[in-house]
């Protein structure tokens, strides 16, 4: 049985935060939470990645940058020489170059982005604040290329590791609006806990637009009491796996896009 892994990415893991990883299989139109875990250094995450398939994982972070942005740059304009050209800066060199890029742009439209932005509800992936989404890919994304998966439709790698770009805040906000995390710990009030109990239990009934059914088993408490969210976003992607693996033959549910610039699944 293919494994269905959904990872909330941290472009600076710790002890205390992690790469969390939510690990499942689809059975009907349910999925079956079997696993959560924490990797707290790059180590241990290439370690995973280069776990023998067959897998399919939606991974919470870009995967590529508007193509608007990198032809602007000069910057090769197929992933992978793209992916090494990218990881070959330093982050202060990256933000240097984009706010050059934002600062001659008008004040409505600074950032560049994705077509896959705006019907998953996403940040552009060349915003370095709040959230800090391009630090995520500059981390992240050559470790996908190093591990030698395939990231559908732009790299071709080993045909059972396949890798999908993820957003879970495009589930989180099929069902409710009010937030539901915060790694603040005086945010980590009593009302977002209730937001993530609600979504917790619409999710186990598959009232939601993916319809696909959680069964998180002995994990849900900690998907509601983790108040950082982590569980509960690597939750959300896992689901996101379950619903394009469905779809395997359809091209994972995905619409024609950019191969270039990648798209969100379920948007």
């Amino acid at each position: 049985m293919v494994k269905l892994h959904g990872i909330d990415f941290t472009s600076a893991p710790t002890r205390r935060k992690g790469i969390t990883i939510a690990s499942g299989c689809l059975s009907g139109e349910t999925y079956v939470l079997e696993s959560l875990v924490s990797l707290h250094d790059y180590d241990a995450f290439n370690a995973w990645l280069s776990r023998p398939g067959p897998w399919l994982g939606a991974f919470d972070f870009p995967f590529s940058f508007p193509r608007e942005l990198i032809e602007h740059m000069g910057w090769p304009t197929s992933w992978a020489p793209l992916i090494a050209h990218v990881a070959a800066l330093s982050r202060s060199d990256m933000r240097t170059s984009f706010k050059a890029f934002c600062d001659a742009r008008p004040t409505s439209r600074k950032f560049a982005h994705r077509a896959t932005d705006l019907p998953a509800g996403s940040s552009s992936p060349m915003k370095w604040v709040n959230p800090p989404v391009a630090y995520m890919l500059h981390a992240g994304a050559p470790l996908l290329l190093a591990s030698g998966v395939t990231v559908y439709t732009l790299h071709a790698g080993d045909p059972s590791r396949i890798a999908l770009e993820a957003y879970p805040g495009l589930v989180a906000r099929s069902i409710t609006k009010a937030s539901y995390k915060s790694d603040e710990r005086a945010k980590q009030t009593p009302a977002r806990r209730a937001a993530r109990l609600h979504i917790v239990d619409i999710l186990e009934g598959g009232l939601y637009p993916l319809g696909i059914r959680l069964a998180p088993g002995s994990h849900r408490n900690a998907l509601i009491d983790d108040a950082s969210g982590d569980l509960l976003d690597a939750a959300l992607c896992g689901l996101l796996a379950a619903w394009a693996w469905q779809r395997k033959d359809a091209r994972f549910g995905l619409p024609d896009f950019d191969p270039l610039e990648g798209w969100i699944v379920g948007a």
